[in-house]
């Protein structure tokens, strides 16, 4: 072959591999649900409307019977053991979700089971500090949709600016706020929101415009709302900065 002919070959083997890899990275990851309670229903529906590859379970018939309207893979199994939960299939799952909270041991049980079938990432739901602790111990990551909602719902009731909030961790959140009428017109270094409290602009939406790069000399305008991370102290601090005139 001459040398003209192989680097014709390398490249179009360059372009398959490339093609390859591209189609590996897109591909859309796999859900298992385990208990079809509200908030498992819910979070279903979430997922089916965003195109994931869903498995459900539930030991619910009519539940069940409800999902297989959006995936083929609803499954109805009253007992949860690690045999019954290898024969659905769910050990393919790229991510596992435990919602069920009710029933302690049923919970406790069913994650180490998830977690023992080698699934990448199980997430548990939990109901009380305890039993989030023990999850954790098993290997799971924990989710308190109760006590989140609180959180988000004490601190819109807080602050009358504040349209939302999201606690990803202890030192990181995420706040969602109205801009107050007082810093209209200035711009973003002239305010400093990150040297007076310790926050930072992530976005700001303005004009129905989301702006995903904020840059020191944008100037805020009237009804911008700006899209906000930082401590759950430094975030108290604008908020009630923002309430006073």
């Amino acid at each position: 072959m001459s040398h003209k002919a192989k680097n014709k070959a390398n490249k179009a083997n360059d372009i398959v591999a490339s093609k390859t890899k591209n189609k590996a990275k897109k591909k859309a990851h796999t859900y298992g649900i385990v208990g079809l309670g509200r908030f498992g229903y819910a979070l279903a529906m979430e997922l089916v409307a965003s195109g994931a590859e869903l498995l459900v379970l539930d030991k619910d018939e009519e539940k069940v019977r409800q999902l297989r309207e959006y995936t083929e893979n609803a499954f109805v199994v009253k007992n949860l053991d690690k045999k019954s939960l290898a024969e659905t299939g769910i050990q393919n799952c790229d991510v596992a979700v435990v919602c069920i909270s009710e029933q302690m041991d049923i919970s406790i049980l069913t994650t180490l089971n998830l977690v023992g079938l080698g699934i990448p990432t199980v997430v548990a739901k939990a109901a009380a500090a305890e039993h989030g602790e023990i999850l954790e111990k098993l290997g799971a990551e924990v989710v308190y949709p109760e006590r989140d909602m609180a959180i988000r719902l004490a601190h819109r009731m807080e602050a009358s600016k504040m349209l939302d909030f999201i606690q990803l961790s202890e030192q990181l959140n995420i706040s969602k706020l109205i801009i107050p009428d007082k810093i209209v017109g200035k711009t973003v270094q002239t305010v400093n929101f990150r040297g007076e409290f310790g926050v930072n602009i992530i976005a700001i939406e303005s004009s129905r415009k989301l702006i995903e790069t904020v840059g020191p000399d944008y100037t805020f305008q009237k009804g911008d709302i700006v899209f906000i991370s930082g401590s759950k102290t430094g975030l108290s601090r604008l908020s009630e900065w923002s309430e006073k005139g």
